[in-house]
């Protein structure tokens, strides 16, 4: 789950990191109002969740309160790279003498959290590391001790940071990694992190993106999602408790356990197909939930064919069973079924789904190559 850089950085305030000052329009006549506060130069800016908002024109400069109003009217309603712009963050702009990349995150191979920085602020770390990796300094984080005062000065000194900004770093680097930990983010990044003519540090902008799995532990953070950016479908299958990821392929699976889909997406690409989506229903899951699964795939324009493999633990196969017949009369689609049942109550699903004149097969491979075939002979 992503957050907008207001929320970011308004999450990094409870960290201690200074940040602008800035609040959130909604409309023109907000932004003058917000911009009359701050009482100077402020910078409107558009909080969609994608990158490039400075090139597409989404980020402005104005010296009044009534430049802010003019920029927030063009640029609230504008179409960023597929999404509408909805809220403008004004800031008070800031008198950026050098900008500076921040930023803590999992290192899969060290199995450990890292926090990066770079003197290449305000660019796309990405493009650093793949030009100028040295101008990338790392430290990996011990899971029980946190990081250390002597890591994030060993940071600072790796980047050319002046010694007489050691101390605010380290407080900062040592509160995004705190705001990383204590929200189950996957990543959060301070981009540009500024050294102001006042000779203070300030967070201009910021990132966050959260561990959909951990959001029961944080309700408030939850409360933040924006689901303009999610495909509707992935909305809907969160909402029915369904892990859902759609894809570009023609083959919609419905299974039950993410080894077990992983798995079966595989075999379709052995056997020549491509999977429509990554959909596991879950454990124990009643025919209303698998119904729903099923109304979601289907919904998808691009499916050619539908692969459900099941293996009936706590998920009793007939009540797989009935959900499929279920959603095929409320849906009627007219895309050939594939159904692999095995496990609890294989025997009643197999029978139910034979009554409604679907394909059954009795092990992955054959399924997946029956899903392949139907796929390849709609098209």
């Amino acid at each position: 789950m992503k957050l907008h850089e207001y929320q970011s950085k308004f999450r990094f305030a409870e960290f201690g990191i200074p940040i602008p000052r800035g609040k959130i329009a909604t409309t023109p006549e907000e932004a003058f109002q917000i911009a009359k506060e701050i009482g100077g130069p402020t910078v409107v800016k558009a909080q969609v969740l994608v990158g490039g908002r400075g090139k597409a024109g989404g980020v402005k400069l104005a010296r009044t309160p009534e430049e802010a109003e003019q920029h927030a009217a063009s640029i609230l309603g504008m179409n960023i790279k597929g999404l509408t712009v909805k809220k403008v963050l004004i800031d008070p702009a800031a008198d950026i003498r050098t900008e500076i990349y921040l930023g803590v995150t999992t290192d899969r191979t060290e199995r450990r959290t890292v926090v990066m920085a770079s003197s290449e602020g305000g660019m796309d770390i990405e493009e650093v590391a793949a030009k100028s990796p040295d101008k990338i300094a790392k430290v990996w984080v011990h899971p029980f001790l946190g990081l250390r005062d002597y890591q994030a000065r060993d940071i600072a000194n790796a980047i050319g940071l002046p010694r007489e900004h050691w101390r605010e770093f380290i407080q900062i680097a040592k509160g995004l990694y705190d705001a990383y930990v204590q929200s189950d983010a996957t990543l959060a990044e301070i981009n540009p992190l500024v050294i102001t003519g006042e000779g203070s540090l300030l967070a201009v902008d910021g990132k966050m993106v959260l561990d959909d799995n951990a959001l029961f532990r944080h309700p408030q953070l939850a409360e933040m999602r924006d689901t303009d950016e999610e495909a509707p479908a992935e909305t809907r299958a969160r909402n029915a408790g369904l892990s859902f990821v759609k894809l570009n392929g023609e083959i919609g699976c419905m299974v039950n356990g993410a080894g077990l889909a992983m798995t079966t997406m595989d075999m379709i690409k052995l056997f020549g197909g491509e999977p429509a989506n990554f959909l596991d229903i879950g454990g124990g899951a009643q025919a209303d939930k698998v119904a729903t699964a099923m109304q979601i795939i289907l919904d998808d324009p691009n499916v050619k064919a539908v692969l459900i493999n099941i293996f009936g633990g706590i998920t009793r196969a007939d009540e797989v069973a009935r959900g499929v017949v279920e959603a095929i009369e409320k849906v009627k689609p007219n895309v050939p079924f594939v159904a692999r049942l095995v496990g609890t109550n294989e025997a009643e699903g197999r029978e139910i789904l034979n009554q409604a004149n679907m394909i059954t097969a009795t092990s992955l491979a054959e399924a997946a190559k029956l899903a392949v075939e139907a796929a390849q002979s709609a098209s």
